[in-house]
């Protein structure tokens, strides 16, 4: 539907005089964004049952970023005019271990404690390195919404899981940008395997950036003429033409598009009907268009640049996600280094064992009063017990190399690679006050806490905007349009003027009533309004049946149930981790406190079956069973402190308060800058035990060579067997 007038047209009926007056109103308040468009739109009424949402505890600050650059901001011409067309340079990639790992390298050993290791991840971990790098992407996204058109790219919503080891956690599935999500089945998919979500349908916000557009174009045409009669009884024309036109277009907040048109030609021609040799016309055009219902309102065009706010706020959310991660990933490292390093003290005081009650077997074999057979099944333990050790030094080596991965960034430095580690913290089985704390309080915490919660509620939030952005594409497109325009025509009258003027029998001194006028004149004339070009128009296009539109906003409507239940399902998960894990910790204590009464009961049998041998009144295979006996309680022993301490540290990360506890702070934290180690409680010094240091393979061939190749030597029988330290 078209409605318009020139200057030039009829007088309008009664009904376009008040069209035209409605929207010279829409027009003002357009300018000033109505109030009812900044009312956000009420959804449906929660499902019954659904409790209420929590406010989020917002990870702070808000804006996290690894360096000083804000890649949200926009490079202006300020000091350097070739700044916004001029590629952006991100830091190169820092490859080198911190200098901290170098100082704790002692007598080509690393003593590391748990807090050393948590501050090393911090400063070197890759997998906190690269969610870094999302903090930037996200500030990037944020200065694409701020331009209006092209809607968002989203961010990287899962956790970075490189670094192995230790224990795995589910990725985050929210905050990303329009588009689809992968599937792992090919059923049921939309173009190219995936399912697309319909966050980032309705409207496209106009174009906030403004583009300014030039064309100058420099033209020499000769065109032959096939009869005299147009061309004055030439036989071709000759005709140069100069065009210098500029455009200006942008868009504004509240659905406006402005386009600003100004064109000037300047042309020399050779034809007897040309006025003007050489001829200047300009013309310009200002036009606003405003949409009426589709497009209408800063809620529904602002509503990418709010959709990135909040993404960048689940991005910081998703980094605090992070560091829980992987601190807890480096605590499950550090103790399966402890439980290597503690099992491997363990088979070599059992080694040493069977190897001390083997040469008293052979002392005794050589007076006559033990029997061969003895002498064989102690020396089959032993071959049994060095080869276990063997095998726990390989773990050992392993764990060794796993921690150094997770805490560094560089392993060719050969004296870092072949640097073991001695872990120098060991947990401490002193209760924590969340072993007792009621559970509604705890779920409380986590519930305030978690930032997949934070997340969720935050999804919720995009959810929103794209419900509103669907309802408002449900309505018919009204477009109106006011435009003003002017044409000014001048130049030097042409030579040939005279003859045009005669073959139509007009006199030729009415070519001195045209004058010769320059380029400044016909700049004067299009603004004097001596020759204009204005009016409004209504411009409606209804879409009869009108079904993607409908199909698209009640699949929003779904999504945003589907977001509801699963934040809904979160909560209830929560409640059932939380008090999971608080049950784990009751039954890890009580199986550390049964391994420990375990091991003493072994270690005070074996001491007896030892007398009871010195004295004649046991055997070799009775005191071979008691061995054996505490070995498998000591290994069951370590297993036991190893659960309790990795569950206690799951337990924190559940609760999403491991950085207060430790008390590592996010802003340094996402720079890198972590200078101090934190305090973890819970925790006591090692023992004073024989550090233990795996020997190479090479060394493990070259030792069992010397060993089958060495004699039995008789030696003087020991009086006591050697007992392990008390645990």
């Amino acid at each position: 539907m078209l409605v318009s007038r020139n200057s030039s047209g009829k007088k309008p009926s009664t009904l376009f005089e008040r069209l035209k007056s409605a929207a010279a109103i829409c027009c003002l308040l357009a300018g000033t964004a109505p109030s009812f468009a900044q009312v956000p739109q009420q959804l449906a009424p929660a499902a019954p049952g659904l409790p209420p949402e929590p406010a989020p505890n917002p990870t702070q600050p808000l804006f996290m970023r690894d360096t000083t650059r804000d890649y949200s901001k926009e490079r202006g011409y300020w000091r350097n005019p070739l700044a916004p067309y001029s590629p952006t340079t991100v830091p190169p990639t820092n490859f080198l271990n911190s200098v901290r790992l170098d100082h704790m390298m002692t007598g080509g050993k690393i003593y590391l404690s748990l807090g050393d290791a948590i501050l090393l991840a911090l400063q070197n971990n890759y997998d906190i390195a690269i969610q870094r790098l999302n903090l930037d992407i996200a500030d990037t996204d944020l200065l694409r919404a701020k331009s209006g058109i092209g809607g968002i790219q989203g961010i990287p919503t899962g956790l970075v899981t490189g670094t192995q080891g230790g224990t795995t956690s589910s990725v985050s599935s929210v905050g990303g940008g329009p588009g689809g999500s992968s599937s792992s089945s090919v059923a049921g998919t939309g173009p190219g395997g995936l399912s697309l979500s319909t966050n980032g349908a309705g409207p496209t916000p106009e174009n906030f950036d403004p583009t300014l557009q030039g064309t100058v174009e420099l033209n020499h045409a000769i065109q032959p003429e096939s009869s005299p009669i147009f061309s004055g009884g030439l036989p071709s024309i000759t005709q140069n033409t100069n065009t210098y036109n500029f455009t200006l277009n942008k868009g504004f907040i509240t659905g406006t598009n402005m386009q600003v048109l100004f064109d000037n030609t300047r042309t020399t021609t050779d034809s007897l009907f040309s006025f003007y040799s050489p001829q200047l016309a300009s013309s310009f055009n200002f036009a606003l268009t405003q949409h009426l219902l589709q497009g209408f309102g800063t809620g529904v065009n602002g509503r990418f640049i709010v959709q990135a706010k909040n993404d960048r706020r689940i991005a910081d959310s998703i980094f605090r996600q992070q560091l829980l991660y992987t601190i807890n990933q480096v605590e499950n490292i550090y103790w399966g280094l402890v439980s290597a390093y503690e099992d491997v003290q363990s088979k070599q005081h059992a080694l040493d064992q069977s190897t001390s009650l083997e040469k008293d077997d052979e002392k005794q074999l050589q007076i006559g009063s033990m029997a061969p057979l003895d002498v064989v099944n102690a020396k089959s333990q032993m071959s049994s017990d060095q080869q276990a050790l063997i095998a726990s030094e390989n773990t050992l080596e392993y764990q060794q190399l796993v921690m150094k991965q997770a805490i560094s960034r560089n392993l060719d430095d050969p004296a870092l690679a072949n640097a073991p580690i001695i872990p120098t913290d060991r947990v401490s089985l002193a209760e924590i006050p969340e072993e007792h704390m009621a559970v509604e309080e705890l779920v409380r915490e986590a519930d305030a806490n978690r930032p997949d919660v934070e997340q969720a509620i935050l999804n919720l939030k995009i959810d929103e905007l794209t419900l509103k952005g669907v309802k408002n594409a449900l309505l018919p497109v009204l477009d109106l349009q006011a435009f003003y325009g002017a044409s000014a025509l001048g130049g030097a009258v042409s030579p040939n003027c005279p003859k045009a003027l005669a073959s139509f029998g007009l006199p030729p001194s009415d070519c001195a009533l045209l004058g010769n006028t320059g380029y400044g004149t016909v700049l004067q004339n299009l603004g004097n309004s001596s020759g204009p070009n204005k009016g409004v128009e209504f411009t409606m296009t209804i879409p009869l049946r009108n079904r993607p539109a409908q199909a698209q906003q009640a699949r929003s409507e779904i999504e945003y149930r589907k977001a509801q239940m699963t934040l809904q399902q979160l909560y209830i998960q929560i409640r059932m981790n939380v008090i999971s894990q608080q049950y784990a910790l009751t039954n890890d204590r009580a199986a550390v406190d049964s391994a420990i009464s375990n091991y003493d009961y072994n270690q005070q049998s074996l001491d007896a079956e030892i007398k009871k041998l010195h004295l004649g009144a046991s055997t070799t295979a009775n005191v071979l069973t008691q061995q054996k006996g505490l070995a498998a309680a000591d290994a069951q022993l370590i297993a036991a402190r190893a659960r309790y301490a990795t569950d206690r540290a799951a337990f924190e990360e559940t609760l999403a308060s491991t950085l207060d506890r430790y008390g590592i702070s996010i802003v340094d934290a996402a720079t890198g800058q972590v200078h101090t180690a934190p305090v973890i409680p819970g925790l006591e010094p090692a023992k004073s035990l024989p550090e233990v240091t795996p020997p190479t393979q090479q060394q493990q061939l070259q030792l069992q060579e010397q060993q089958q190749q060495q004699p039995t030597q008789p030696q003087t029988p020991p009086t006591q067997l050697q007992a392990s330290p008390q645990k």
